[in-house]
């Protein structure tokens, strides 16, 4: 049991550890919200997708979905297709200093429908999560699945957690708002990056 639960934590941290698009969008909403209470909708729903796609991996129910050509192929392009916005949206986003807080316009619904979009339409998490946690948990069986699991979604919702902490406190230091423009930018680079990525898997 306890051989899983260390297993478990190990490969969670060190996949979830890498910077990418789910990373840095709930670093810059924990950055850019007035309010820590305000970044909250972005780190549950994000947590709430990764825990998702483990369940999913470690049943075994995403290899299979998976097998079929078609349908990896709406997802890559539904993948591309959401960065490509979530960039140019990001670019454009302005903060704007009044008095000791920076305003941004990211409302809890665009936080959840991007947290969602990041998360389950990014081939990289899919495929890290699948390829990876799902096979790791392969050599484990009853309880010592659950605690494999169990252990790697814990790792999930704290990191996020964290990274919204970690932005707030960022977001702090930055008075005048142009360290967050800073932010938004490398944001929206990050995003059209992997995007671009997925558009080169589409076409090989």
């Amino acid at each position: 049991m306890l051989e899983a639960i260390v297993h478990g934590f190990i490969l969670a941290f060190g996949l979830i550890l890498p910077l990418g698009v789910q990373n840095v969008f709930v670093f810059n909403q924990g950055a850019v919200q007035p309010q820590f209470r305000r970044a909250i909708p972005v780190i549950i729903t994000a947590s709430i997708c990764d825990t998702l796609l483990i369940s999913l991996a470690v049943l075994g129910v995403s290899v299979v979905v998976l097998e079929y050509i078609w349908l990896k192929a709406i997802l890559l392009t539904a993948g591309f297709l959401f960065l490509i916005y979530m960039g140019l949206v990001t670019w454009r986003s302005k903060p704007v200093s009044n008095g000791e807080e920076t305003i941004i316009t990211f409302t809890p619904k665009k936080q959840i429908v991007f947290a969602m979009s990041v998360s389950l339409l990014n081939p990289h998490a899919i495929l890290d999560t699948i390829g990876v946690i799902g096979t790791s948990s392969l050599k484990y069986a009853g309880n010592e699945k659950v605690a494999f699991a169990a252990m790697c979604i814990l790792v999930s919702w704290a990191w996020f957690m964290g990274l919204g902490i970690a932005g707030r406190v960022t977001g702090k230091l930055d008075k005048s708002g142009r360290w967050l423009m800073i932010l938004n930018k490398t944001s929206a680079i990050v995003m059209w990056g992997t995007a671009g990525y997925i558009g080169y898997s589409l076409i090989i």
